[in-house]
């Protein structure tokens, strides 16, 4: 794990008053959390004087933002998603940071999914302009990202009659054979199905009827 990065560069100490930019992992197998030193003494510790938990951590968030916290880990470990947050975290002085805490899916050489890795930024008072620069364009990276996968998602479950992991497989092995981002790959998809496909005009027709009946069809859940 990298550590902090003070917003001028320069590393810095715990009490310069700087904010800072740092790093964490979270590993689904046994809701294992690695935080960096700077993580540690944003909630209140010296390194290593805790071992970071789900717990620990639900304890630390502000208590109308607790509840978003617990849904994002069950939604890390239910579908192995990615996220990006902003809550604020209480530390053991009971001082309340503003913070931004954006992640990435991680894999292991066999392209399972085993975790999430990112870093957090404290926003409380100033922040170096920069700083909010390179936030808000990761921010808007890791939402244009997300949206490119989804929706590469959706046509191959589409066009295959997929489920929703069988989809996520398929883009991953093409990951993996091309040695590139699953990102990528997602984009590459939709820009050749859209520009390289013909609809039909008797399928185009059907989905014309779907959409204007979609109100009135039956629960696929309740009709079962």
């Amino acid at each position: 794990m990298e550590n902090f990065t003070s917003v001028d560069g320069t590393g810095g100490t715990r009490d310069n008053g700087m904010q800072r930019v740092g790093s964490f992992r979270f590993l689904y197998e046994g809701e294992r959390w690695e935080w960096s030193d700077e993580v540690a003494w944003l909630h209140g510790y010296e390194p290593g004087q805790v071992t970071p938990s789900t717990e620990l951590m639900a304890q630390h968030k502000h208590p109308d933002d607790r509840a978003h916290f617990e849904a994002m880990v069950a939604e890390m470990l239910t579908n192995h998603a990615p996220f990006s947050s902003r809550h604020r975290i209480i530390d053991t002085r009971g001082r309340i940071h503003p913070v931004t805490v954006i992640a990435h899916t991680i894999y292991d050489p066999d392209g399972r999914a085993i975790g999430t890795e990112g870093f957090y930024l404290d926003l409380s008072g100033s922040v170096d302009e920069s700083v909010k620069q390179r936030v808000d364009a990761e921010v808007m990276n890791f939402r244009t990202s997300r949206a490119s996968i989804e929706q590469a998602k959706g046509m191959l479950m589409l066009v295959y009659g997929v489920t929703e992991d069988r989809a996520i497989d398929v883009l991953k092995w093409r990951s993996q054979q091309e040695n590139v981002k699953v990102r990528d790959i997602a984009d590459t998809i939709i820009i050749e199905a859209l520009a390289g496909i013909e609809i039909p005009e008797v399928t185009r027709r059907r989905f014309d009827n779907i959409v204007l009946t979609s109100s009135t069809r039956p629960d696929p859940v309740s009709s079962e």
